[in-house]
């Protein structure tokens, strides 16, 4: 597929997102992972990771991939650390 070429790095090629989904679709639709890593210059442990990052979860009638939990995961963990400053924040501003 056209449009799906890696940008160049100075020791590794770089895929959009958009490329690396296409690349998994591929995958799912029955071609061959090692066509797949020959005609896009891929490793077998990056193919394999994207599939895996890609694999949807079903929680409570949502679809997720693991992907998907990972963001949520950071996310978490920033507004954890956003609640703390707050917390902080007004314990020094009650006591003025």
């Amino acid at each position: 597929m056209k449009g799906c070429v890696g940008k160049l790095g100075t020791k590794q090629t770089r895929y959009t997102e958009e490329c690396k989904s296409m690349i998994v679709d591929l995958y799912h639709t029955g071609k061959t992972p090692s066509e797949i890593m020959s005609e896009y210059g891929l490793g077998k442990t990056a193919l394999y990771k994207w599939v895996q990052e890609r694999k949807e979860i079903s929680v409570e009638q949502e679809t997720l991939t693991a992907m998907d939990v990972r963001k949520l995961k950071i996310r978490i963990r920033e507004l954890e650390e956003e609640n703390d400053i707050l917390k902080k924040a007004m314990t020094i501003f009650a006591k003025k």
